[in-house]
């Protein structure tokens, strides 16, 4: 009987963990929808206010206006979202937080200082200050929400990173008292990962906003409206793209570096490679076959070796060099995951090359098909940004503090897995309300168009709220 209730206790606490691990993941994506939006569309309103203060033409202003209003939504529900993964930490996962609280403490303390404040001292200015204040006062109220949630994704992604690569701390404690305490700010802040992993995020954030004005002004285009501010916006907008598409190739690249040195299990998953120590191939896509240790697809041979060390024959370390309760255990989903970001990535440079080379020969507006392409292309960079966060942390299990503290060891056991269940329920409806509000927002806002706001009105969402629904 006595093993038998140890059996059921264990498969209880499962159960309890994996129903965490969906509600945080579940949370997590769809906060992750709007942050990259809000600072890919602050970095364009930067550019619209700068060209118009330089040039004094009100296409410009027009752009800066309209995007602010698009930018004042997505930052309003990102902020609703996030605020439910801190009291999950306490609600779900109190062994973590108690673990890494001191960490993480002060990374969010930071956060709050050099973010949150510069984020909260301009923002009024940027959604009401038009026609209230000169317009060089209002682009540094742009380019200060603008760092502001630059800033915010640094002392994020220093957190996350931390535990992908902890640095500048000690152990005190023992058992469940143990904790991670710092004993070097800045060997925490910039540990082997954070700087790699930021520019990465950042970028990708970026991608997010461009492709946004590219959809929505490639509509317009299409259907004969705001055609000369649509030109100019597009225009400006695949410069952004486009740069920072090709910058991807560079961030991407330097976080595989730093994964092969830091968190060999993990580049092994995202390349299916199970051989101890071998040359590893470089897969465009496949499957893998977990039980028989195989992967079967289209490959370079040896290319993975190549891109790590500029050898075909340069042995790789894989799978089998780690305990089995040390790799990932869901390898083909990292795998899929990983490709599926390689291979957005490598359409998004595509497409803004090509969309560039008609630019050049004075043909890009004339390609319908092709603004068709630009208006669903919206979706590639939020779906390449979710599936690299599903790789990088699935990829890292079993820890939860790579190396440290493991998944299955720091939820709370207090908790039980129909509470979860309940919350997660709640937490679906609650977040399929909001996305159906922000698209009904985002729907009339692209509705009305950049022309169709009144000139005296200097409020977020283009006038009062009854203005706003009716």
């Amino acid at each position: 009987m006595f093993p038998f209730l140890l059996l059921k206790d264990k498969t209880l606490s499962m159960e309890t963990e994996i129903l965490a691990r969906i509600q945080f993941a579940f949370t997590v994506a769809f906060h992750y929808i709007y942050p990259p939006l809000s600072i890919g569309i602050g970095l364009l309103l930067v550019i619209f206010e700068s060209i118009y203060i330089r040039t004094k033409n009100e296409t410009y202003h027009k752009l800066a206006r309209f995007w602010t209003k698009i930018f004042a939504l997505t930052f309003g529900i990102g902020v609703v979202t996030g605020i439910v993964m801190e009291f999950e930490f306490g609600t779900n996962w109190a062994v973590y937080s108690r673990y890494v609280g001191d960490v993480f403490g002060s990374a969010l303390a930071a956060e709050g200082i050099f973010a949150f404040a510069l984020e909260s001292g301009f923002l009024g200015i940027l959604l009401f200050g038009w026609n209230r204040v000169k317009p060089w006062v209002h682009l540094v109220s742009t380019i200060g929400v603008f760092l502001g949630s630059m800033f915010s994704a640094i002392w994020i992604v220093v957190a996350n990173s931390w535990q992908q690569t902890p640095a500048g701390f000690h152990i005190v404690g023992e058992g469940m008292d143990a904790r991670a305490e710092i004993t070097d700010f800045w060997a925490m802040v910039f540990n082997p990962s954070s700087v790699d992993r930021l520019t990465h995020v950042w970028l990708g954030a970026f991608l997010a906003g461009a492709f946004l004005v590219l959809s929505v002004h490639a509509y317009y285009l299409i259907k004969g409206k705001y055609v000369e501010v649509s030109k100019k916006a597009f225009k400006i907008a695949l410069v952004v793209a486009t740069v920072f598409s090709l910058g991807q190739l560079f961030t991407g690249h330097r976080s595989a570096d730093g994964v092969a040195e830091n968190q060999p299990a993990k580049l092994a998953a995202l390349e299916g490679h199970f051989e101890a120590s071998a040359p590893a191939d470089m897969y465009i896509l496949g499957w893998v076959d977990k039980e028989n240790q195989e992967v079967s697809g289209i490959k370079v041979p040896g290319g993975l070796s190549f891109l790590l060390d500029y050898d075909f024959d340069a042995p790789v370390t894989g799978l089998n060099a780690f305990p089995e309760d040390e790799r990932p255990s869901q390898i083909n989903a990292v795998f899929q995951f990983y490709h599926i970001m390689v291979a957005i990535g490598m359409a998004l440079i595509f497409l803004t090359l090509f969309a560039s080379f008609l630019w050049w020969r004075g043909k890009l507006f004339d390609k319908k098909w092709l603004l068709w392409i630009f208006v669903f292309a919206v979706f590639l960079p939020q779906i390449a940004n979710q599936v690299g966060w599903f790789a990088a942390e699935m990829g890292r299990q079993p820890w939860v503090v790579y190396g440290l503290l493991r998944t299955n060891e720091a939820f709370s056991q207090a908790v039980s897995d129909n509470q979860i269940m309940f919350s997660l329920i709640l937490f679906f409806l609650v977040y399929a309300l909001l996305f159906a509000l922000f698209i009904y927002l985002l729907h009339k806002k692209i509705k009305h168009g950049p022309y169709e706001e009144s000139e005296s009105d200097d409020t977020p969402f283009g006038g009062t709220l009854t203005h706003m629904i009716n």
